[in-house]
This record gives C-alpha cells, sequence and structure tokens, in this order.
C-alpha cells in the first residue's frame, strides 16, 4: 500500500514540475512581448522626435553600427510580418506601430491568464501532495503504534 502512495506522489512531483517548467516558458514569452513593444515604443518615439538631415547609428549586426542621416523622415519602412515590409508615410506607420503594439498587449493579456490557470492547476496539486503525504505520515504512525502494541 505504501509504495502505491509513493508512486502517486512521485507522480504528483513529476506533473507540478512539468507545469512549473511550462509557467516558466510563459513568463519567458510575456518577457519578449514585452521587449518587443518596448522596442516599438523606441520606434515610435524615434519617428515622433527624428527629423529629415538627423544623424542616427543604424545597426548592423553582431554589435556593429554606422552613423547614417536621414534623408526623408516621412518615408518610413516598417515590416509588416512574415518578412514583409512597407513603406509608409509618417503618421501611417506610428498606426502600425501601435497596432502591433496593441496586439503584443492582447498576447500579454492571453499568456499571462494561462499562466493564472497553469498556477491554480499547481497549487491543486500541491495541496494533493500535501495531503497524500500526511495520509501516509498518519499511517506510518499507526503501524508504529499497532507494532509497538504487540510487543
Amino acid at each position: 500500500m505504501m509504495g502505491g502512495g509513493q508512486q502517486q506522489l512521485q507522480q504528483l512531483s513529476q506533473e507540478l514540475q512539468a507545469l512549473d517548467e511550462e509557467i516558466e516558458a510563459l513568463e519567458s514569452e510575456i518577457a519578449d512581448y514585452r521587449e518587443e513593444q518596448a522596442d516599438i515604443d523606441e520606434a515610435i518615439e524615434a519617428i515622433e522626435t527624428l527629423e529629415s538631415g538627423a544623424t542616427v547609428q543604424v545597426p548592423l549586426g553582431g554589435g556593429a553600427y554606422v552613423r547614417a542621416e536621414v534623408a526623408d523622415i516621412d518615408e518610413i519602412i516598417v515590416s509588416l510580418g512574415g518578412n514583409y515590409a512597407a513603406e509608409q508615410e509618417q503618421d501611417d506607420a506610428i498606426d502600425v506601430l501601435r497596432r502591433k503594439r496593441e496586439a503584443l498587449d492582447d498576447r500579454i493579456e492571453e499568456t499571462q491568464s494561462d499562466v493564472a490557470e497553469l498556477e491554480s492547476e499547481s497549487t491543486q496539486l500541491e495541496q494533493q501532495a500535501q495531503q497524500m503525504q500526511q495520509q501516509m505520515q498518519q499511517q506510518q504512525m499507526q503501524q508504529l503504534q499497532e507494532q509497538a502494541d504487540d510487543e
């Protein structure tokens, strides 16, 4: 009887570990979404404040940058997703970026909801495991008491 209880406890422990890993992955996704939002905010601020003729640093990759002059701030190329980009006027580009940010807000909300569900499930499993441990300890105590009474 004890072996079955131990197996159930071990199974609960594995389920809890899997839930924790899933929660950690979702929280990492949320952090990535927030980082993307910060990038979008920076882009919007740059579009709103830069003027034609301004000098900017353009990333080349690998941590390398080149100084460049903004030829025309009214023409902005915005990623549309799926490796597609389109030239937009300044206001339209800002609108596209704001919509992207709002979509990220929705994803964050959905993911946070998923995290809350998993955390609730995890709490229930933890309570179940604690109850099982207490029952097993009580059974052990009873068995020890019965052995002591028999002697």
